[in-house]
């Protein structure tokens, strides 16, 4: 008789994997998906260093709470399972993991526009108020090849730093957070930042400059906005769609 993942694990583990599991099929609901390519993680609760991460091979609307695959931080996988992952797709992840313990969550992806602000010399700009929320904790990593060489998890984690919001030259987005909620929420503003340059730049028309001024208070606007509240202001409402429209990620 099989036992079902949910009867095996806290009920603290089985909440992560249930919110993570959301963040899978509410980034292929917005068409930020690629394939079966790039990965959410997230951090286990308890002692161990041990992460949830995607099944290779599965698309992002299928995902599960259950069908998550857990593994420690060097991608070995640490409890029974039918199913495995992509060890080059745990590379960027295992690194930030391990250097930031409040990189809870990390969102890794490679949505077109993202991709399209990434190979951008300047990157992103200050051209709207989305894109103040990410340009207030941003960093830049330039492209290595395939994120193969453990190497350049020391290059990456030292560029990283203490930020939120990570743009991936040439390759994509990352962002990373203390909940679920949080690093969705910033994905979906970096996303639409990314989106709404490229549409203005299309234009050919000269364009306005946020002031560096209004930049620099506007984690203190964010806050304020959302009762200090981050993306579990969200989280509920984004669930309840999901309930709608791709149920079924709780199993």
């Amino acid at each position: 008789m099989t036992i079902a993942v949910k009867d095996t694990v806290s009920e603290r583990e089985w909440q992560m994997r249930v919110d993570l599991a959301a963040c899978y099929r509410i980034v292929a609901y917005y068409g930020w998906d690629d394939l079966i390519f790039t990965h959410i993680s997230a951090r286990v609760p308890g002692p161990e260093h041990h992460f949830l991460i995607n099944p290779y091979g599965m698309m992002f609307d299928e995902i599960t709470a259950s069908n998550l695959v857990k593994v420690d931080l060097h991608g070995n996988i640490v409890m029974d399972t039918e199913f495995n992952i992509n060890p080059a797709g745990f590379t960027i992840h295992s690194a930030v993991h391990e250097a930031r313990d409040d990189a809870i969550c990390v969102m890794h992806l490679h949505t077109t526009a993202g991709v399209a602000i990434s190979t951008l010399k300047d990157g992103l700009q200050a051209y709207s108020q989305q894109s103040l929320f990410a340009l207030s904790s941003m960093s830049y990593h330039d492209y290595e090849g395939v994120a193969l060489n453990p190497d350049e998890k020391i290059r990456l984690v030292n560029d990283l730093s203490d930020k939120q919001f990570m743009i991936l030259r040439n390759h994509g987005l990352l962002t990373c957070a203390s909940t679920v909620a949080d690093a969705f929420l910033q994905m979906f503003l970096l996303q639409r930042s990314c989106e709404i340059q490229l549409q203005a730049q299309a234009t050919g028309q000269p364009m306005i400059m946020i002031a560096d001024e209004i930049l620099n208070g506007i984690q203190a606007q964010a806050k304020q906005v959302t009762r200090a509240a981050g993306g579990k202001l969200a989280w509920p409402g984004i669930l309840r769609k999901l309930d709608r429209v791709n149920p079924g990620y709780q199993l």
